[in-house]
């Protein structure tokens, strides 16, 4: 039996959660751990009680919908952000991320890493890169990451072992027996 190290441990996670998001266009999940303990998670997606685009149909983007351009993306979407969102259920139940890690399954826009570095988090692990097509705001978000106090940035990706690991025991329930019963 495969057991994934610390990171991919968490980063499989980071992902588990994501299924959770309201977004059509891009789900993403994050976790946030302390001590190798997860003290939040959270996903892409709207306010408490409000609909989810994903409620719409697979398809249903409101921003899209409405015709906004993409720089304009964080003022129309309906979404709050997975790092934003786990950062906020940690405030609701009191607890402090000061030396905290964070995994996430898309490397945090600027809005988040200013919410990050002001929550104490202190390790950013991501899975994808954000992909921006401006040049410019990829030049200041980088020096950003320097200026936030960030000791690790570093992009993490599951081994496919890992995944199919995961895949064989989601196939069957996780008590079912692999070992026969003693005498």
């Amino acid at each position: 039996m495969l057991r994934p190290d610390w990171h991919e441990y968490f980063m499989l996670i980071a992902k588990l959660v994501a299924i959770r998001s309201g977004c059509n266009s891009r789900p993403t999940g994050a976790v946030i751990v302390k001590d190798k303990r997860i003290l939040a998670t959270g996903y892409n997606g709207p306010m408490p009680g409000a609909w989810h685009c994903t409620d719409k149909g697979p398809h249903y983007c409101f921003r899209r919908e409405k015709g906004i351009p993409d720089i304009d993306k964080y003022n129309f979407c309906r979404a709050s952000h997975a790092e934003a969102n786990a950062i906020a259920q940690a405030a609701r139940f009191g607890l402090s991320l000061e030396g905290a890690s964070l995994y996430c399954t898309l490397a945090p826009c600027y809005v988040c890493l200013k919410l990050i570095a002001s929550a104490g988090i202190k390790e950013i692990y991501f899975e994808y890169d954000y992909e921006s097509r401006d040049f410019e705001r990829d030049t200041f978000w980088r020096e950003a990451i320097k200026e936030a106090g960030i000791r690790v940035f570093k992009q993490i990706k599951v081994s496919d072992t890992t995944l199919l690991a995961v895949d064989k025991i989601l196939e069957f329930p996780t008590s079912q027996r692999r070992l026969p019963p003693t005498k």
